[in-house]
């Protein structure tokens, strides 16, 4: 296992008349991936030109742990079956930070 961490960078932008809905949903799955023992933080952002777009930046001790978060219950339920089908457009970039 790497011990490399893994940041995930996604941008959501939810459909005209979603925003609560998805903001409740992101609530509780915020609430399930802090819980994760390879989560490092979780924080999510709301743009300042586009209040329907979110910005999602995530940290994971490594690949393995970043794999089981997209893997989980919780994932599933909330983003991937709830909050996914809510949007209009969604980017999701897995970086790793650079150590000079």
């Amino acid at each position: 296992m790497s011990a490399t961490p893994v940041h995930v960078i996604a941008k959501w932008k939810i459909q005209e008349g979603n925003k609560q809905t998805v903001l409740k949903l992101l609530k509780e799955l915020h609430s399930e991936t802090i819980k994760e023992k390879g989560n490092l933080f979780y924080m999510v952002h709301q743009s300042l030109a586009d209040v329907n777009t979110l910005i999602i930046v995530e940290g994971y001790k490594n690949e393995t742990e970043q794999k089981e978060h997209v893997n989980s219950a919780h994932f599933k339920k909330f983003a991937v079956e709830q909050i996914i089908p809510l949007l209009e457009g969604r980017e999701v970039i897995l970086a790793t930070p650079l150590h000079d």
